[in-house]
This record gives structure tokens, C-alpha cells and sequence, in this order.
């Protein structure tokens, strides 16, 4: 029996979780009423929670002052009906545990904390990096495994090591290695989170005992999202994995080009939010955008055109109004 050796008890962290891009006007700024729209929107998904500042939101081009925003709005739409956690990992500890304190001041409900990520540490080095965050900073963690845009990746024995701690409480898997995530589902405390990292891998991880996903795909369609994962968290794998068969070719378009072109230029298209970027993030490229817009056409995700009015017909938003600094 797995997990024999602890007691049974649910992990903090379970089901869906969506990584939330980060809108922008034409000239650059964030455009706090997209962004306000988009967490309504998944608030009415009844998502289990929202990440704000990871990859998706294009963290690395975020200015402190606009995290500091961002991290506000979110909490004044989503405190109490859903979890915020944030984003504020880097490769210097200092400055992550600075932005970590920020984040709780803030009213964070949690901390996603990324690889240090050029830096190449040893796994000591990993070690005492989400330790030394987990005991200086009163918020729950969870690891940021992500070998693919960090250049190391958290061995199974060291997050095992960093599992013992209280404040650590799971793992953001997209290390691409099944195994990898059933061998630390296998040896981990059930009050540990395994969650996946890669919307395909989502369905094979709750088969195998994980706990959910920190979703991409859920930008576009979190309520189908939050279904499968929901039915796969309770036992019924045959309704999961139809839903995951019927989502895979989303899965697999959001990663036509990197992370997040496509699920960004998807919520363009569908009206949500402008196809602004900020550098190095550019627009994709045409045939495969075409390819892309094809594939949400063809799931009825897009406005429909009328040949016979000059425009495309954008589903309205009101913004909802936040108090901002």
C-alpha cells in the first residue's frame, strides 16, 4: 500500500490550478481590466486556484512595482473563494525570499518557487535554497521542477529531503519524466502534492495517484479543465480520460511555440485580452498561428464571424473595478 508509513491525510494543495498569463495594452502596460476579466473568469470556472507571476505571466519581464499590482488585484477578486499563489522564485535566494515576504504581505495563499535557474546549483545547493525560503518565509511552498528552462532538475532523494520540511508542500512536476513523478508519488508523504506541470501529463499523473495540475490549457477552457481533473481526483478514470482525450489536441496546440504564445494569442483571438508581448515574447509565427486558429476554430472557442457585418463579433466584458495603487 502506498504511502503505509504516514498518515493518510489530503495534501494543502490539490486540483486546479491555472497559470495565469499577464495582459498587456498596445503600449506595453498591463491592462488590469483584462486581467480582471481573466480572474472572474476562471472565479466563475470555480477553479481550485490561480497562479500569478510564473512563465505564463511572463514573469521574468515584470517590474517589482507591477508585481506588487498584480499580486493585489488577484487577491482582492480571488481572497476566499480561491487560492493565489505566486511566483517568486529566482536563481538569487535573497532576492526570492525578499519577494516571497512581499507576496505574504500582500495576502498570497501560497509561494510557487522555480529551479534556480542558470546558476546550475548542486542538489545541496537546491536543498538549501527551498529551505532556507520554507524557514524564513511563513507561507506554504510548493517546488517549481522544471529541468527544461533551468538547466537542473530537483532529483527524487532531494525532494524527498525538502518534503520532511512543514512549509514545503508539493511540487510543480513538468519535468516531462513520469516515472520520475510516480517514483516520488511512491515515496512521498500523501500530504505532499505531486502536481503536473504538463496538461498532457495531467490525466497518466491522476491515474498514478497525483494530485492536479497547474494548468496552461486552463486559460482557455478552465471549466473542462477543472472537470477532468475533478473526476480524476475522485476515482472515475474513464470520464478523466475521455475528457483528456478530448482536450489533447488543445494540450498539444498551446505548445506549437513557446509558452505563453499560444494560449495568449488564443485569448486574443477569442477578444480577452491584446496580442502584446514583451521581449524576448513575440508574436508566433503566421502559418502556425493559422494552424493554431484553425485548431480553436475547429473547438468552437473563437467569435463567430458574420460575412456580413464589416467586424468579428467579440464577446463583451465589463471589467470588474479594483482598487489599485
Amino acid at each position: 500500500m502506498l504511502h503505509s508509513k504516514f498518515p493518510m491525510s489530503a495534501p494543502l494543495f490539490s486540483g486546479t490550478y491555472t497559470a495565469l498569463v499577464t495582459p498587456f495594452q498596445q503600449n506595453g502596460e498591463i491592462d488590469y481590466g483584462a486581467l480582471c476579466h481573466l480572474l472572474q473568469e476562471q472565479l466563475e470556472a470555480k477553479v481550485t486556484g490561480v497562479i500569478v507571476l510564473g512563465t505564463t505571466g511572463e514573469s521574468p519581464t515584470i517590474t517589482h512595482e507591477e508585481a506588487q499590482s498584480i499580486i493585489e488585484a488577484a487577491v482582492a477578486l480571488g481572497h476566499g473563494r480561491m487560492k493565489i499563489i505566486v511566483g517568486t522564485g529566482s536563481n538569487d535566494t535573497a532576492k526570492t525570499i525578499q519577494c516571497s515576504k512581499e507576496a505574504k504581505e500582500l495576502g498570497a495563499d501560497g509561494l510557487l518557487i522555480v529551479n534556480p535557474y542558470y546558476s546550475k546549483p548542486t542538489q545541496e545547493g537546491l536543498y538549501r535554497h527551498f529551505s532556507l525560503i520554507a524557514d524564513t518565509v511563513d507561507l506554504p511552498q510548493i517546488v517549481y521542477n522544471i529541468r527544461g528552462r533551468t538547466g537542473v532538475n530537483v532529483e527524487t532523494p532531494t525532494l524527498l529531503r525538502l518534503a520532511e520540511h512543514p512549509r514545503i508542500v508539493g511540487v510543480k512536476e513538468a519535468s516531462g519524466d513520469i516515472l520520475q513523478m510516480m517514483d516520488v508519488l511512491r515515496q512521498a508523504p500523501p500530504t505532499f502534492a505531486v502536481l503536473s506541470g504538463d496538461d498532457a501529463l495531467t490525466f497518466p499523473l491522476l491515474a498514478a495517484g497525483g494530485h492536479g495540475v497547474i494548468s496552461v490549457l486552463s486559460n482557455i477552457v478552465p471549466a473542462k479543465v477543472k472537470q477532468m481533473v475533478d473526476a480524476g481526483l475522485r476515482g472515475d478514470l474513464l470520464a478523466a480520460r475521455t475528457l483528456h482525450y478530448e482536450l489533447l489536441p488543445l494540450m498539444q496546440g498551446c505548445f506549437f511555440e513557446t509558452n505563453p504564445l499560444p494560449v495568449k494569442t488564443a485569448l486574443a483571438l477569442q477578444g480577452k485580452v491584446q496580442e502584446v508581448f514583451r521581449l524576448p515574447m513575440c508574436p508566433m509565427q503566421p502559418s502556425i498561428r493559422q494552424r493554431w486558429q484553425a485548431l480553436l476554430d475547429d473547438y468552437r472557442l473563437l467569435p463567430i464571424v458574420h460575412m456580413q457585418e464589416e467586424d468579428v463579433r467579440m464577446r463583451a466584458y465589463f471589467p470588474i473595478a479594483v482598487s489599485l495603487p
